[in-house]
């Protein structure tokens, strides 16, 4: 077998390269990203850049779901580096929950301290951002390298991006959002199965990054799940195309 014959399909390797940029650009968009600056900017009533994305985050996932996770986030760019540690699939179950009692609480502060500085007055995105560059100073790096151990380290322990399923303040808002999304019928980015092509191989569900029952799910009729980043894995590894990208309303079941 030759050595193109064994890479990743042309759309995987892309996807990998974004990842692996936006991980690299870490030191830079940290802030933004940053669950801290939002409820500093809450406490003087200043909408930072974090609130600004994960408000684009939330209104994106009404019609993209959870791509930001698939596609760009740096937090996939540290999974995918702990990746070839430990292969093991994340045990989905409780503990998924965490995240949400790391976000419930944390969403009750901002809008507490919010409502207690008068609501929000103004608009900064570059907010303890100055420079434009999040870790701009050498005590700074002790949050980056934090949060990079803390992803990194819980992969590497439990399995592919056991972060993500976590530990992750940002899933909630897309995982809220698609799920409005199809309460609504909105059309949406999303993966749609052809159960009679599929041969149950169940190679779909090894190769998932994110530990899914995919082949379980392709006999539904379309990859719908809170925990689906949309990173395509599954339909570039079919060899029958029994699973696809389209742009349409939720398929009713």
């Amino acid at each position: 077998m030759s050595t193109a014959s064994r890479q990743a399909p042309l759309r995987q390797r892309i996807r990998t390269a974004l990842i692996l940029l936006s991980f690299l650009l870490f030191p830079i968009t940290l802030n933004f990203l940053s669950p801290y600056l939002i409820v500093m900017g809450a406490a003087e009533g200043v909408i930072t850049g974090s609130f600004l994305l994960f408000g684009a985050l939330f209104v994106g996932s009404l019609f993209v779901g959870r791509l930001w996770c698939g596609w760009i986030c740096p937090g996939a760019g540290m999974a995918r580096l702990a990746a070839p540690i430990n292969t093991t699939a994340f045990k989905i179950g409780r503990a998924d929950w965490i995240k949400w009692g790391i976000w419930a609480p944390w969403v009750l502060l901002i809008g507490s301290l919010a409502l207690n500085a008068g609501g929000y007055r103004s608009v900064d995105p570059l907010f303890m951002t100055e420079s434009g560059i999040s870790v701009d100073e050498p005590v700074k790096y002790i949050v980056y390298f934090a949060v990079v151990g803390l992803f990194v380290g819980l992969a590497v322990a439990f399995g592919r991006r056991a972060g993500c399923h976590t530990v992750c303040w940002m899933a909630p808002f897309m995982i809220l959002g698609r799920g409005l999304r199809n309460r609504l019928g909105l059309p949406a980015l999303q993966l749609v199965t052809d159960p009679a092509a599929c041969v149950k191989c169940t190679s779909c569900t090894s190769t998932c990054p994110m530990s899914l029952p995919v082949s379980t799910l392709v006999q539904t009729g379309a990859i719908e799940h809170p925990e689906c980043i949309l990173c395509g894995t599954c339909a570039d590894g079919c060899h029958k195309h029994a699973i696809r990208y389209t742009f349409d309303r939720p398929r009713r079941r």
